[in-house]
């Protein structure tokens, strides 16, 4: 049940790990929380794999996060005569609304929200930043360019318009339909793609209206200019990094990163570092060192979560992909400088009892070096303040509720307990002290910390700190 490792684990599923006996052996190698990528697949195949998580659930003990990731808006050109063809530095090449199949000169780019949005001297950048199109002259239906980074274009491929906010919603009709899915089934969070502004995460927010939390991936550069606004509607955020080191120059993604994370931890919600984390591990039974590093320094920035996509979805190693990035977060968080990395960026308590009470049960901890602090929340947000605190002692949160338990999974350094709530005063002690004991936090004479809220079962009444040592009587069966 206890991990030792703080940094939560992400994992997404998809053909090479669709099986009981595969998922499991991916929670058991450290995965925390499982991600259904709804870009791919069907929904009847989303749905045995969310049905199978919950059987893992069942059989490990343990609770377990279930991500849905919508696929948003995809920008993208036609189709060629020839299937693909070569662009050339200094050509000229037109995009139109014609659907005819293109040639060396033009192509269909069938969005006229891209046309009312860009505008000479601006850049288009074609099949991930490989091609780049400087735009010329701009009409209704007619795109006219020069290619200023040539190579090989084919069907299909991705757009991307870095400098402008298109006149587009973060949710497409697909999204809409696998979001009223996604939510039926019962999904803990909700991943929101292409978000630009405030106004899309809003928009998200008012359709699920708290059935699930809302992750925003920050890919864009608009977002990333908005990220406090934007972090402010959002109950996580994912720095996306794919997208994101397309949009704007590569070199500016790790400072963005390190900025959208402490951001994040300062607003007291989760943030996940995603994209190409062990990418050689699809084919690879080992990462190159540089992975490993790009590993390390997400955990070291403080992230809540760090994320594997096509290692665990597709990939023939999926399970060591897992393992390694498990081991590589331990190995982080064993260092002392791990330790002055989180103290550094420190986070002012806001006037309220839980944010007293969560700094509180850190200092309190540290200074009779407690063995735990438990939390016992219900909706989840005490357990948030507390992880916003990056306490030493390790945080075990018990809730009667589930699908906070569930939420929580991708939190640093949570770890949930799906238990009844406390009746009164002596069984909040005892509840605390048995299940410290239980899952070996603690042992016979050893003392914890506790966060609770007086009346019992009263949800934003955190109110109670208290200092407990665990006695014979707690632990009798």
């Amino acid at each position: 049940m206890h991990r030792q490792r703080r940094t939560r684990i992400i994992a997404t599923l998809g053909p090479a790990s669709n099986t009981f006996e595969m998922i499991k052996k991916l929670s058991e190698a450290g995965a925390d929380v499982f991600r259904l990528n709804m870009s791919h697949g069907e929904h009847k195949d989303a749905s045995a794999l969310y049905n199978t998580v919950r059987e893992v659930e069942k059989a490990t003990g343990r609770p377990i996060g279930v991500l849905a990731d919508l696929q948003g808006p995809k920008l993208r050109v036609g189709e060629f005569t020839d299937g693909s063809i070569d662009l050339e530095v200094g050509q000229t090449f037109i995009l139109d609304m014609n659907d005819e199949p293109g040639d060396q000169s033009r192509v269909q780019l069938p969005h006229p929200e891209i046309y009312e949005a860009v505008e000479p001297k601006t850049e288009l950048l074609l099949n991930d930043g490989k091609i780049r199109l400087l735009i010329e002259k701009v009409q209704e239906d007619k795109i006219t360019t020069t290619v200023t980074v040539g190579g090989e274009l084919s069907n299909r491929k991705g757009v991307n318009v870095p400098s402008a906010i298109l006149p587009l919603a973060a949710l497409t009709e697909k999204d809409k339909g696998d979001l009223a899915f996604a939510l039926d089934l019962g999904v803990d969070w909700v991943a929101l793609s292409f978000v630009q502004r405030p106004e899309d995460v809003q928009e998200a927010r008012d359709i699920i209206a708290g059935r699930a939390s809302i992750m925003a991936k920050i890919e864009k550069p608009s977002a990333v200019h908005a990220i406090d606004e934007i972090i402010a509607l959002s109950d996580g955020v994912m720095v996306a990094r794919g997208d994101m080191g397309v949009e704007m120059p590569m070199e500016q993604v790790p400072p963005k990163q390190k900025k959208i994370i402490r951001h994040a931890r300062r607003a007291g919600i989760p943030a996940v570092v995603a994209t190409q984390m062990l990418e050689s591990m699809i084919t690879a039974p080992v990462p190159t060192r540089a992975e490993v590093s790009d590993v390390a320094n997400a955990v070291f920035d403080g992230a809540d979560a760090i994320m594997l996509s096509a290692e665990s979805a597709a990939g023939e190693y999926p399970e060591e992909a897992v393992a390694t990035m498990n081991r590589v977060a331990l190995s982080i968080e064993g260092e002392p400088s791990y330790r002055r990395m989180l103290n550094r960026d420190e986070t002012m308590p806001e006037a309220t009892t839980a944010d007293a009470i969560s700094a509180a049960a850190k200092q309190v901890a540290k200074t009779i070096e407690a063995e735990a602090i438990v939390c016992y929340t219900g909706s989840g947000s005490t357990a948030l303040r507390a992880s916003r605190e990056r306490p030493q002692a390790p945080l075990l949160v018990l809730t009667p509720n589930i699908g906070t338990a569930r939420r929580l999974a991708l939190v640093w350094g949570l770890n949930c307990v799906y238990s009844q709530d406390a009746v009164n005063f002596q069984d909040m002690i005892d509840k605390a002290c048995n299940i410290c004991h239980e899952y070996k936090y603690a042992g016979v004479d050893d003392r914890i910390v506790i966060m609770a809220g007086m009346p019992f079962g009263t949800p934003g009444k955190t109110n109670v700190l208290r200092i407990s040592r665990v006695q014979d009587y707690h632990v009798k069966v």
